[in-house]
């Protein structure tokens, strides 16, 4: 049985930034800065409160006889109490003997086309600990994108404001960080387990390297974004995030009744059509939030039994990633033209560049992942390159249909036009060989610019009567 490192990582993180936070928000409250103490302690309580929810449905303990453990949740220590217990299952394993044991089976990963399916025994104690690997990694999420990442914001926000960082603020804002990029890395492999739970999975240390590097650039550079886009224009940062928020948040909706499918009642017995309906909108509400700051590996579907998509889309991860790149470029264009002589003690346009690169590189990452590292890649029915190069394709595509038909009866017309000119040359070449020596004569110009001419469509009959008047008046002149 493996360690349970990803549940002290959890615990640690959640537990280091909620004392840094309390602590830090003690110092906003000496200074007198009650507005920076208020949403300091909103952006600590609020996730933590969900924290509880959320650790109190997965383990059920609304239907069973635990005070002690409801009230530690109520006091806000409910993941110490899980760790806790978490600790003392692995501690117990092989000293006490099973009373029955559950047989799993998993497929290997194919090999030249073939896959194996192995059986597994797996007792009581390790199906306790699952479950609270599980609910320790779906809080993660929770407390990254809708606690740290809200957070992070703040703080960076205020030392913008003030031109400093104090060592409460910063260390409040590395380990907000840390908690973010570790949310977003358990989203990774959580949406992993989810689509391929028919296989044994295996990630190595190289892919989680890999998620580690692209979440740290994505997100890192989409807070400094939202910070300095904010800094120079604060009354309109508010209809970004909230658009921002409103499309991602109604996106699965939107997807569920157009597959006009019946409203989801399986996923919890005990829970009304009231209590469903609410659970579905905080599973909603989390995924705006984590694509808010960066591309949600698991995909929400109301529709599906599971509620997750588990097809990979390239098509979906290519277009928001070009948007997203288009948004904080023009976010930091309009900070770059609005920006105050606050910031003249950086050199803007190389900070600009910077940031650019940066959501560039973390791009390349979330490649090199897909492309190299997945642990199931050998399951996508088609390749990341060839997805995001299909796509490409079809966004050119659109983008020719969709231009204005006068650009193309413009080039038509500047080629009729170039070919007109070659043409009245040649004539006039032709004309001045086959006329040395004749006088000059205003008719055989009329005659050559009429003839070389080419007309328009709906103008030939026009022509042709021209022609014939010329050709009458040069019979009667000669």
């Amino acid at each position: 049985m493996r360690f349970p490192s990803s549940i002290l990582v959890s615990v640690s993180l959640f537990t280091a930034e909620t004392t840094a936070a309390l602590y830090l928000s003690s110092t906003y409250r000496s200074a007198g800065d009650q507005i920076w103490q208020g949403l300091t302690l909103l952006f600590t309580l609020a996730p933590s409160v969900l924290v509880q929810l959320t650790l109190t449905f997965i383990h059920r303990d609304l239907s069973r006889d635990r005070p002690l453990v409801l009230l530690l949740h109520i006091l806000q220590l409910g993941p110490i109490v899980r760790c806790l217990e978490a600790f003392c299952i692995y501690g117990s394993v092989g000293r006490v003997e099973e009373p029955y044991v559950s047989i799993t089976r998993k497929k290997q990963m194919p090999r030249a086309g073939q896959s194996e399916e192995v059986e597994r025994q797996v007792g009581q104690a390790e199906g306790k600990l699952f479950t609270h690997r599980a609910a320790f990694a779906r809080t993660s999420v929770i407390q990254a994108f809708l606690g740290s990442a809200p957070q992070l914001t703040l703080q960076l926000y205020i030392c913008v404001l003030q031109q400093g960082v104090s060592v409460g603020r910063g260390t409040l804002m590395v380990i907000s960080l840390l908690s973010i990029v570790y949310g977003a890395l358990r989203c990774n492999i959580l949406a992993i387990k989810l689509k391929y739970d028919d296989y044994e999975v295996d990630i190595q240390p190289v892919a989680y390297l890999c998620i580690f590097l692209w979440r740290s650039f994505e997100i890192a550079t989409r807070v400094v974004v939202l910070v300095l886009f904010s800094s120079v224009m604060q009354l309109w940062v508010l209809p970004v995030v909230f658009l921002n928020f409103v499309v991602f948040f109604l996106y699965p909706w939107i997807l569920f009744w157009h597959s006009h499918s019946p409203f989801p009642e399986n996923i919890e017995k005990t829970l009304t059509r009231v209590g469903t309906t609410i659970v579905l909108c905080l599973l909603t509400f989390l995924y705006a939030g984590i694509n808010m700051f960066c591309w949600s590996a698991v995909q929400v579907k109301l529709n599906d039994p599971d509620l997750i998509n588990k097809s990979q889309n390239w098509y979906r991860m290519a277009v928001y990633y070009m948007l997203r790149f288009v948004e904080n470029a023009s976010l930091l264009l309009l900070w770059y033209v609005y920006k105050t002589d606050f910031y003249e003690f950086i050199f803007a346009p190389l900070l600009l560049l910077q940031l650019l690169v940066a959501y560039a590189i973390a791009i390349l990452f979330m490649l090199i992942f897909y492309q190299f590292c997945h642990p199931c890649r050998r399951l996508f029915s088609s390749s990341l390159t060839q997805g995001l190069w299909d796509c490409s394709s079809l966004i050119c595509l659109m983008c020719t249909s969709a231009s204005p038909p006068n650009r193309t009866k413009g080039k038509a017309a500047l080629e009729e036009s170039a070919h007109k000119e070659q043409s009245h040359d040649r004539a006039n070449d032709t004309a001045s060989d086959s006329t040395e020596g004749v006088p000059y004569d205003t008719t055989y110009d009329m005659l050559n610019d009429t003839i070389y001419d080419i007309p328009t469509e709906g103008e030939n009959n026009i022509g042709g009567e021209i022609n014939g008047d010329i050709s009458h008046n040069v019979s009667c002149n000669a």
